[in-house]
């Protein structure tokens, strides 16, 4: 496993981060420890959750994804081995988060840290993130940009100014960012400077073959300001690990379970674009998957890549490209597919 610096901290992750929104949903209990287990006995020390998992987020379920985590900190007593991240939800999506009008203030976001904190049973989060913004933008596989002149957003120096509170009081380490933009991005890096309040130190924005949009914008000021990407779904919602080629659908698969889940993942321009980087890593030797995750572990912008796995045989493989590296050759496939296909769900 290779580590790294989280940014401007003092958190040295893995590269691989293990990703949770399926505990509690498709994956039970059971079957989530025995990867925590193995995930940090195999040298995996990032593990990334969120206060309104699993996925998807149903009022009979939310939290769940930290209580099961909370109980294995609990239970093996690896709270001080593992670098934990968490996120607090944004408005306008569920109602069955809090009020149902969520906003990144204050009060929200102490009354869901708070919560998170109880249910991870921890006292401390080392990496709190702002799960989306407040403000009205293009996430979530939305291609295009609206404008709303009289949206009600909350102010980002006051979201920044609540993030100051939890981590003057201890229970936050660092901030971070995810599905963010790169408006956003410079503007809460921008406030931050000027009025001496807590820097984001990471944003967490999906990144695979199929959707590389973060190549456009995000990427030089991941370099330029020292804010690393997180990403998340490298393998397109387990589109890229080949299980849905050809119609298929896995007893047990995300897409299976969910048909209407990221249909952006499932159109004829990306299953045909999905083969495309099937055959290249057919012809080198790799699965579609290893091929996959080891890309985005290549990039420069990358601080860590968020692997989530419906089983542990599925893990194993994740894991184990933590220090693959491809070959020229493959490397210039991929550019060549991505010349003719470029981001077919961005």
């Amino acid at each position: 496993m290779k580590f790294t610096t989280l940014s401007t901290t003092d958190l040295k992750v893995s590269n691989i981060c293990l990703g949770t929104m399926s505990y509690g949903h498709q994956v039970n209990e059971a079957d989530a420890h025995a990867q925590l287990d193995y995930a940090v006995g195999n040298q995996v020390n990032f593990i990334d959750t969120a206060e309104m998992y699993p996925v998807p987020s149903q009022a009979d379920t939310y939290g769940e994804t930290e209580c099961i985590i909370g109980r294995w900190l609990k239970k093996t007593g690896k709270r001080k081995e593992i670098v934990l991240a968490s996120k607090v939800g944004g408005p306008n999506r569920y109602t069955h988060i809090r009020t149902g009008d969520n906003r990144l203030d204050k009060a929200n976001i102490e009354a869901a840290l708070d919560e998170s904190l109880k249910r991870l049973q921890t006292d401390v989060i080392d990496l709190y993130q702002l799960h989306w913004p407040d403000r009205n933008v293009n996430y979530f596989g939305q291609r295009g940009y609206v404008h709303a002149d009289h949206e009600q957003a909350t102010p980002i120096e006051e979201t920044l100014e609540a993030l100051a509170g939890v981590v003057k009081a201890g229970k936050v380490k660092y901030v971070g960012l995810s599905n963010e933009t790169s408006w956003g991005t410079l503007e809460f890096l921008r406030i931050a400077k000027e009025k001496n309040l807590p820097r984001m130190v990471s944003v967490q924005n999906p990144y695979n073959l199929l959707n590389r949009h973060y190549d456009i914008n995000m990427a030089e000021i991941s370099m330029r300001e020292t804010i690393g990407l997180l990403a998340y779904s490298p393998l397109g919602y387990g589109v890229l690990g080949g299980r849905y080629l050809g119609g298929n659908m896995p007893k047990g698969g995300r897409f299976t379970l969910h048909p209407q889940f990221a249909p952006r993942y499932r159109t004829p321009q990306a299953q045909k674009v999905t083969q495309l980087y099937a055959d290249l890593a057919k012809k080198h030797g790799l699965s579609l998957a290893q091929m996959s995750l080891a890309f985005v572990n290549m990039q420069p912008f990358v601080t860590s890549n968020i692997i989530g796995a419906s089983n542990l045989d599925q893990l194993k493989e994740d894991i184990d490209t933590g220090e693959m590296i491809l070959s020229d050759d493959v490397l210039k496939g991929i550019e060549e597919i991505h010349e003719q296909y470029p981001n077919p769900v961005a």
